[in-house]
């Protein structure tokens, strides 16, 4: 089959995290996709830290797992160190984090690809999009191909127009030792796009053998580490390499101030907006000149490899700068430098310009997903992968497309607040930016979005069947200790032992346990209990749920009411292309909005800033509600 006189389904511009996952994604559903990468050895590069994870973004992993992405397989796969952050917290805080090991995870990836029907490869770079009228039908690629498709999706990261800056010195590029991307660009400006520019940076890497790791503390993984795929085609780590953790200080800051005004960041040549909340080690102490010390968690990069990672020193300072000031970090006096951190500027689309599907709104069939829609991180590129591969595949196959609710998924939190509110530097997920994060937990991923997996054909009748055999257990649990009665002479000696208050006489199990400084498996002596967990192969997972639901049920329960109350106004739909103009009570902010993003429904509507509460019971009344 040549590619000459193939149209492919989808073709994926770029093999990143968004790429790969939308590449596997489109592929599973059946539709004939073509991946196309400047570097087939490149695909799914961890081009900055070697982890995946962390608060809210775990969760984020946890759900594409559930929708039968491929991340939480590999990342498993490829650990060296896991993490539940926020343990101490609330379930709905609890975040999975883990260490990667940065060349097996790319490995991995690949073979996982290569390994998955209807995908085909291809490396050359794409320079441009062609169309007919208000429809893309293709892509022309540097070696002077045009290569047709009934659907594009474009996740070109740093890639397009990228400029990458060390000090003073300014060079074209999209990641270390790579071109940066063009063409892409002017082509969608032509079309009518709105495009800017953002800002990302990277630490330096540095050579293990130099450090002295007795001047850090060490931070070790998890005694008893999870994993992150609820399939058990993935294993739990038996062994675990540790992280280090160490301060900059004043003279650090001083001689980093040295190099300022050399700075592409201050002296005005970086003039795009870079990440809040992951900011350069520059911004840090000149944006918190009080603060005497910043963290610098010292990360490797895998098993077998002498690189290190250092996280917290990202830097676009000049090299000279950068070599004098890192030494004056306790532990790491004599390092040796692999490569100098670095800032990189590069293209994107305000993604106001996108449908909830990811589909652009100007150009039908074409897709946007990861740091082209202004986010930051693997995380937030991997599930927006994964979204606009299904619809693609769903709009070839003239199917509605997937859309998921605030109250179902982050991935919907992530989308949502990105097509609606819009982002004018990197966005990053926060717990805080999920109104239901009760309801969205890392442990409930499957429970959520499993079933709806299996209906578009991305999850197995294995993974189905585990997850209905996980709420089958829970209920038949939840149920045995809410009859189970316990005598005092059971359960006093348990309470005594933790220093609680003891029983006087029997009662029900779920009335104790619900008490916060207990946990189910305290009372796993008790024979009734331990004869219940043997017989029915009760495992840590459905304990973990049934805990959830003894101690939160009431929380959960108020937050799943709220949502259902929003959720009827999502059910509210605005016309398309519905002229705003003509409702005249609205006020001039709201019209200017709504008439921009043009929401699909009330509840959308409700989300945009600059939209009062009083706006929207104008659009209520104006749609007959």
């Amino acid at each position: 089959m040549s590619l000459f006189n193939t149209t492919y389904d989808v073709i994926v511009v770029g093999g990143g995290h968004a790429g790969s996952e939308a590449a596997a994604a489109s592929a599973n559903m059946g539709a004939h996709t073509l991946l196309i990468t400047m570097n087939l050895q490149n695909i799914a590069q961890m081009s900055c830290n070697p982890a995946m994870g962390g608060i809210a973004k775990g969760q984020i992993v946890r759900e594409i797992d559930a929708l039968g992405g491929y991340s939480a397989i590999v990342t498993d796969k490829t650990a060296i160190q896991f993490k539940m952050l926020n343990k101490s917290k609330g379930p709905a805080m609890w975040s999975p984090r883990a260490q990667s090991d940065r060349m097996q995870f790319a490995e991995c990836w690949r073979n996982m690809l290569e390994q998955t029907d209807n995908l085909d490869f291809y490396q050359d770079s794409v320079n441009g999009l062609i169309f007919e009228g208000d429809k893309i039908t293709g892509v022309k690629t540097v070696l002077g191909l045009n290569i047709k498709a009934k659907t594009v999706i474009v996740t070109a990261g740093t890639f397009l127009n990228g400029l990458i800056h060390i000090g003073e010195k300014t060079f074209g590029g999209g990641r270390a030792g790579e071109g940066s991307s063009t063409g892409i660009t002017e082509d969608l400006i032509s079309k009518g796009f709105e495009s800017g520019r953002m800002k990302t940076g990277t630490p330096p890497r540095v050579d293990a053998r130099s450090l002295d790791f007795s001047k850090m503390t060490e931070q070790p993984g998890d005694d008893n580490p999870e994993k992150f795929s609820y399939l058990p085609i993935t294993n739990k780590l038996t062994k675990q390499r540790s992280c280090y953790l160490t301060y900059t200080n004043p003279k650090v800051h001083d001689l980093l101030k040295e190099g300022f005004d050399r700075s592409p960041m201050f002296n005005g040549r970086i003039k795009s907006t870079g990440p809040r909340y992951c900011p350069s080690v520059e911004d840090k102490i000149n944006r918190f000149a009080e603060k005497e010390r910043h963290q610098i968690f010292v990360e490797p990069e895998g098993w077998n490899t002498v690189e290190i990672y250092v996280n917290g020193f990202s830097t676009s300072l000049p090299e000279d700068i950068q070599d004098k000031a890192i030494r004056a970090i306790k532990g790491f006096e004599n390092v040796k430098f692999l490569r100098y951190g670095y800032a990189i500027e590069y293209d994107y689309f305000p993604p106001t310009q996108l449908k909830h599907n990811l589909e652009t709104k100007l150009i039908e069939n074409l897709f946007f997903a990861g740091q082209i829609n202004g986010t930051t991180g693997y995380e937030e590129a991997a599930a927006q992968g994964l979204m606009a591969g299904v619809n693609a595949a769903l709009k070839t196959q003239n199917k509605e497309p997937f859309i998921l609710k605030r109250s179902e998924a982050y991935i919907a939190v992530l989308i949502d607040d990105l097509i609606t509110k819009g982002t004018e530097e990197p966005y990053r997920m926060f717990t805080s930016r999920a109104e239901y994060r009760t309801l969205l937990r890392q442990d409930n991923a499957d429970l959520r979005l499993t079933e709806k997996a299996f209906e578009l054909g991305l999850a197995s009748q294995e993974r189905m069947d585990r997850v209905e055999e996980k709420r089958r257990k829970t209920k038949e649990l939840i149920s045995f200790i809410e009859k189970l009665s316990v005598k005092k002479e059971e359960v006093n000696p348990i309470l005594e032992n933790k220093g609680l208050t003891t029983v006087n006489q029997s009662m029900k199990l779920f009335k104790i346990a619900a008490r916060p400084q207990l946990s189910i498996i305290d009372f796993k002596s008790i024979n009734k209990l331990e004869q219940y967990f043997t017989e029915n192969n009760i495992d840590n997972e459905i304990i973990e749920q049934v805990e959830i639901h003894l101690k939160y049920s009431g929380y959960i329960e108020k937050e799943r009411n709220n949502a259902d109350k929003l959720n009827r106004l999502e059910n509210v739909p605005i016309p398309s292309k519905f002229d705003y103009s003509k409702v005249k009570s609205l006020s001039f902010e709201a019209r200017e909005k709504l008439s921009k993003i043009q929401p699909t429904s009330i509840s959308q509507a409700s989300r945009i800033s600059g939209v009062s509460p009083s706006d929207i019971s104008v659009l209520l009344v104006y749609m007959g509600r």
